[in-house]
């Protein structure tokens, strides 16, 4: 198995989601690596958690990548969030990124969960599953 891909396939979804026109029009260009201190928008989206296991074989070395997308809104409903996250389904699944290190096998919606938070805010994680091959 190799990690070595992991910060080339998530440089490549956030280029493309940043780059994407329907998901800047649903988050107003709200899209984070990292979520940054102080006041946040009413929307946003940001890269999550990701868990990763070897897909290495007798021709090379790969690994599946189970990565989640995150929309996040103060607003009182679902639906500029949903919004937002079938914009980013449609920006990635299928997608054939360009990384910088590695090769993109395939990216594909693996699932999602929505929910309301304690605070308020309603957030819906997108699960995306990426196969990727090592150089």
């Amino acid at each position: 198995m190799s990690y070595a891909t992991a910060p080339a396939l998530q440089a490549a979804i956030y280029q493309a989601l940043t780059a994407d026109a329907a998901v800047a029009a649903a988050t107003g260009g709200h899209v984070y690596d990292a979520v940054p201190s102080g006041t946040l928008p009413a929307l946003y989206m940001t890269l999550g958690a990701e868990r990763v296991r070897d897909a290495s074989d007798g021709t090379g070395h790969g690994a599946w990548h189970d990565l989640n997308v995150s929309v996040v809104t103060a607003a009182a409903g679902f639906q500029a969030a949903k919004d937002a996250a079938a914009a980013a389904c449609d920006a990635l699944c299928g997608a054939g990124l360009p990384m910088a290190r590695g090769r993109l096998v395939s990216l594909r919606f693996l699932k999602a969960r929505a929910r309301r938070e304690s605070d308020g805010t309603r957030r819906i994680d997108l699960t995306f599953r990426a196969r990727v091959e090592a150089d």
